[in-house]
């Protein structure tokens, strides 16, 4: 009987685990970190705020920490970054399942512009202006990382930035907030995949919230002043399109924004992302930046710099330890309620649960998933499509390009014809156990692989990126006088532009130039290639090369996508998403400037107008410029209405007709002037774009939409309102290159 009794005992107690275990998994995120949040100590949960770097880095500063293993033990480490691969996210995640509550670690990663399949830099894939293929870069990228372990991103960059002379200017969408905001949202679509707690995706983190692409002078973490009208109109919508894709976590930026370093900002974290967004992801702090608030001036200390930061809106102290060393004692002093830790701490918990790692904390933890992804050959095909899109066409004198695979004598000259880590610019991850000699197609196998097996391929590389000396000019002249074709490529070193790489002069580096104009001097047909991460200048080659390609730093397929532009396996369809000026005084240059009081109407009359005495206002190469091996012609353009109430819309029709000999991509870009506004409005502003394929002979009838949205700004008041007036409509191939016009009413 007794027996029998026990039997039943324990059935009962069995099937009430199993009944409480099926109701937690039906709780909610919300409900279930409540849970977790019970249960946990003040230092505990302080530890889910704290993160550490690995001991070892790919992208990164080295901070070993001897104690590192025995605090994630205890409960005090939340997050790890720098760490990549199967095995060691593995290994750290097996201790922090020894601590007491057992949460699991999340590992951030700066993958940037791709993991082991390296893309394009970011500036590059803009010039593509193709949102598919950018947003497939991302796809690629997210599911090689979380096959590796990593569970979020510390991308995308979506900082507006005008400033060329800025480093970092390689690692975002240039300068238009449109153009940035779909940019934005395409890569936060791209990382994060169908959702979070997929094991192809991670999470995407926008940054760096905000202004950091306004630093003065183009000088890294540098003070930023600007109007409130200014940042919402020109940079937070990109950050709110990032968002409104569903962007999981935001970082701040190391600038201070009108006197408050960015970490500690109340307005912009608190009140915008937190309030009017109500964003309801977490904010992680940029490496060290809540410390760095001391340096700012701002506050005497690291305990009134985790006071600033938590009370402002920071989430996570990336490796300052502010937060690990003060918090506590914060709380005790009644200086930080420990409402404000738990709401921090719950939007971090919040993330961990999403990834399903409470669930399995080893579900990307799969070796075998790691290597069928990082090796599937898919990769680098897309890499090779896409490093080919962002190509920009500069200049093609008397149709010298494409070049024919049947050239009997072909030169290639320059200091990076056979680099290969060059090739993957800045923010490439580079991991331990590739060989990147077999990874990478330099520019040298590109073109080898693409010419006729009785062509001829010559090499010299005739300088080096910097430095003074000219010795090995000779050898390159007499190189080219051995050709038909010569092809020159330069540019900057892959550690020029990117963080911390801000320069005050963005002309070509070294001696290079001077060795273009001495195998120009040759009267050889020349094709320049142009590899960087910013804007350079160049002005003696742009007035007097017949040919150049800008090709940025492609990844590592660089060499097989520039040989297919260069011989026309692939017409080159990319714009510039940031101006080019012609010398650094003219720096911010962008193209939706204001008019002033004394607009400047030609270069020749510069009598009291807004102009220089001694340079052109004008751009060397435009925002949204970029040529293309076929010719493209607008006509008939038509709108639907030619005055409109704002609950109205106009339909703007054209016509786009390929009267080239080879088919084509043309970014067709519309552009509107509020022609009086109650406060100025810019020249011209892009507010749509099309880009389309058509083959030769081909016509196409394009369509856009005119809305209220595309006609609104925030006024003095910083509201986003529609002013009736008149308004200019642009349509082109760039924002100078405008080939259509009209003008409409909005009315009341």
């Amino acid at each position: 009987m007794r027996s029998k009794c026990f039997i039943q005992f324990c059935f009962l107690f069995l099937f009430a685990i199993q009944s409480q275990f099926i109701i937690a998994q039906k709780k909610s995120f919300p409900q279930k970190v409540d849970s977790v949040l019970r249960l946990m100590t003040l230092e505990e949960k302080i530890g889910q705020l704290n993160q550490y770097n690995d001991d070892w880095t790919a992208t990164g500063p080295v901070t070993v920490d001897n104690d590192k293993a025995n605090q994630i033990r205890k409960g005090q480490v939340g997050s790890l970054l720098n760490c990549m691969g199967t095995d060691r996210t593995k290994s750290w995640q097996k201790i922090a399942m020894q601590s007491r509550l057992k949460i699991p670690l999340l590992f951030g990663q700066d993958v940037i512009h791709g993991y082991k399949t390296t893309f394009p830099i970011p500036l590059a894939e803009a010039a593509s202006w193709d949102l598919e293929a950018i947003q497939s870069s991302a796809r690629i990228a997210a599911t090689e990382a979380a096959a590796s372990g990593i569970h979020w991103t510390f991308a995308p960059m979506v900082d507006i930035a005008r400033d060329p002379r800025w480093g970092r200017v390689m690692e975002g969408a240039g300068e238009d907030p449109y153009l940035g905001s779909l940019i934005a949202k395409a890569r936060v679509k791209g990382f994060q995949g169908n959702k979070l707690g997929n094991v192809d995706a991670v999470m995407a983190c926008a940054k760096h919230f905000a202004a950091y692409g306004a630093a003065i002078g183009g000088r890294d973490y540098n003070s930023v002043d600007m109007s409130d009208r200014l940042l919402w109109e020109v940079y937070l919508p990109p950050f709110k399109a990032a968002l409104d894709a569903g962007a999981a976590t935001f970082m701040n930026s190391f600038n201070d924004l009108n006197g408050i370093p960015a970490t500690g900002n109340k307005y912009l974290q608190r009140d915008i992302l937190k309030g009017k967004w109500n964003f309801e992801g977490f904010v992680v702090s940029d490496w060290g930046s809540i410390g760095e608030m001391i340096n700012h001036g701002n506050v005497k200390n690291s305990y009134e710099a985790a006071l600033s930061a938590i009370t402002a809106g920071s989430d996570m102290d990336m490796e300052s330890r502010c937060y690990k060393d003060n918090l506590a004692q914060l709380v005790k002093d009644k200086k930080v309620s420990i409402e404000l830790i738990d709401d921090a701490v719950k939007r971090i918990l919040q993330k961990k649960f999403e990834l399903g790692l409470f669930d399995d904390p080893f579900k990307f933890c799969n070796a075998e998933r790691e290597q069928k992804e990082i090796n599937n050959p898919e990769h680098s095909k897309i890499a090779r499509e896409v490093a080919a899109k962002s190509i920009v066409l500069l200049k093609n004198k008397n149709h010298l390009l494409p070049l024919s695979k049947n050239t009997k004598t072909i030169a290639f000259i320059g200091p990076l014809v056979k680099e290969e880590k060059q090739n993957l610019g800045f923010w490439s991850v580079e991991l331990p156990e590739i060989d990147y000699s077999k990874l990478i197609v330099t520019q040298w196998q590109g073109v080898k692989n693409k010419i006729n097996k009785n062509s001829t391929l010559l090499y010299a590389k005739g300088c080096d990126i910097d430095g003074n000396n000219k010795d090995g000019f000779a050898e390159a002249i007499e190189t080219a006088k051995q050709a038909d074709i010569v092809i020159i490529s330069v540019g900057e070193r892959r550690d020029m532009s990117g963080e911390a790489k801000s320069r005050s002069n963005i002309h070509l580096p070294g001696v290079q130039e001077e060795l273009i104009k001495a195998i120009q001097a040759t009267g050889k047909p020349v094709v320049v290639l142009i590899n960087a991460g910013r804007p350079l200048i160049f002005n003696w080659t742009a007035d007097n090369v017949p040919a150049i390609l800008y090709t940025w730093w492609l990844g590592c397929e660089a060499g097989d996508a520039i040989a297919d532009v260069l011989f026309g396996d692939y017409n080159p369809s990319a714009k510039l998403p940031i101006t080019f000026p012609r010398e650094e005084g003219q720096i911010p240059i962008y193209y939706s400037h204001f008019n002033t009081g004394r607009p400047a109407r030609n270069d020749s009359d510069l009598n009291y107008v807004s102009a220089y005495t001694d340079l052109s206002n004008s751009p060397k190469f435009p925002f949204g410029y970029g040529l293309s091996y076929t010719n493209f012609q607008y006509s008939n353009l038509q709108l639907s209405k030619k005055k409109i109430k704002s609950n109205e819309k106009i339909e703007v029709t054209l016509n786009i007709s390929n009267n080239g000999k080879v088919s084509g991509e043309e970014v067709v870009q519309i552009y509107l002037r509020d022609k009086v506004g109650s406060i100025v409005r810019p020249v011209k502003e892009l507010k749509d774009f099309a880009k389309i394929k058509l083959n030769a002979g081909e016509t196409k009838t394009i369509k856009f939409i005119i809305d209220k949205e595309k006609l609104s700004f925030y006024n003095q008041q910083l509201k986003w309102v529609v002013e009736p007036g008149d308004f200019d409509l642009m349509i082109g191939s760039s924002s100078e290159d405008i080939r259509l016009k009209d003008s409409f009413e909005l009315i009341r």
